[in-house]
């Protein structure tokens, strides 16, 4: 008996315990996947073998999950068929979902202690999910084929695609050169009643009035904001942007602000009464994509990271009309006409963080003039 009465355990048997407690922790590495201290060593990786390393823990895994914003017969059933046709031992599940729903979906993963997603990637997805804390950072060397500014330096998210914003107009109720061509026009009282804008969404009101604040200054733009609230503009909130396109075509509302700018060109090339017309500057963002804390499959997670910034990943977004994050590889012509470089109209680009300081504010400014 030892002091405190108990008896004391014989080495094989407390050898035994440590086996069967050593089996157990493997078997749970192996159902949850790894500790988040090997997860973030994969994910932040920059040694010289990384690239077979990932290979073969991906190997090992055997699955990756993917949420995304992407349109699934458009984007992802390609991309997911040319990722498991390149990597055959990885089987690439998808769910696709707007921005708010992916990032309520994964926040309701992390709370059950039961995260699917392996990556994550959509229009103010990055930003939404870093700043609720449900991601950490990783980086991937595909990073390096990127421009400078769409890099974070911080490694949270991963740009994958552009998007620039205009306006659509129905061609049969605006004929074509009398549509308003810059952000004054839209004050012309012939358009009162005539401007739709989707509203309920970080992407719709705020990411316009946050575009003029930017460009005008406070002072001008504020002066501006209760010039358009004079216009009666129609708050659409029943939809997406591409809703919002049909419903132009359709001829319900005869212009609507702050679109996708190549949705009208999709529509247009299939014979629809709709065109786009870009203002000074032109708002873009970006998609981002993020690796959720507690990645059940880190390692197949980063080949499909890999995959999506490669130069093959890239060219399947360009064919399913996104505008690629690579500068090398090149959209659609059909969608040329509304990247600003090549229609010479000067851009501002928004990214998550600069998004981030303005869009509360801008959603106020909203709320006190047009709701």
């Amino acid at each position: 008996m030892n002091r405190a009465g108990s008896t004391m355990q014989p080495a094989w048997l407390s050898r035994i315990a440590h086996a069967r407690l050593a089996t157990f922790a493997a078997v749970l590495v192996l159902a949850f996947g790894c500790t988040g201290a090997s997860a973030q060593d994969i994910l932040l990786s920059h040694a010289p073998d990384r690239d077979q390393t990932i290979m073969d823990g991906a190997r090992k895994e055997g699955q990756v999950v993917f949420y995304s914003a992407m349109i699934v017969n458009q984007a992802l059933r390609p991309l997911a068929d040319a990722f498991m046709k390149k990597y055959p031992f990885v089987k690439m599940l998808f769910w696709r979902g707007d921005t708010e729903e992916i990032v309520d979906k994964l926040a309701a993963e992390e709370r059950a202690h039961n995260v699917v997603a392996d990556v994550v990637e959509g229009t103010g997805v990055g930003d939404l999910a870093v700043g609720a804390g449900l991601t950490q950072p990783y980086t991937t060397p595909m990073v390096e084929e990127l421009p400078d500014r769409y890099r974070d330096p911080q490694n949270r998210w991963t740009y994958t695609r552009i998007s620039y914003f205009g306006a659509a107009y129905n061609t049969t109720l605006v004929p074509p050169g009398t549509q308003p061509k810059s952000y004054d026009d839209l004050l012309d009282p012939r358009w009162r009643g005539k401007l739709a804008w989707r509203v309920g969404t970080a992407s719709g009101t705020p990411l316009f009035i946050t575009a003029i604040r930017l460009a005008r200054g406070e002072e001008k733009a504020d002066a501006y904001f209760h010039k358009l609230a004079q216009q009666k503009m129609i708050n659409f909130g029943s939809g997406s942007a591409r809703t919002l396109v049909d419903r132009v075509i359709a001829g319900d509302f005869p212009i609507a602000l702050n679109i996708f700018a190549h949705h009208p060109l999709i529509s247009k090339a299939m014979g629809a009464p709709v065109d786009s017309q870009l203002m000074d500057p032109v708002p873009s963002t970006a998609g981002t994509m993020v690796i959720p804390k507690g990645v059940r499959h880190p390692y197949a997670a980063m080949l499909l990271a890999d995959f999506v910034l490669s130069k093959e990943g890239q060219q399947i977004l360009a064919n399913a009309d996104y505008f690629p994050v690579r500068s090398d590889v090149s959209p659609r012509a059909a969608l040329a006409s509304v990247i600003p470089q090549r229609a010479g109209v000067p851009e501002l680009f928004l990214d998550p963080d600069k998004l981030n300081r303005y869009t509360e504010s801008s959603e106020k400014i909203f709320e006190k003039l047009f709701q």
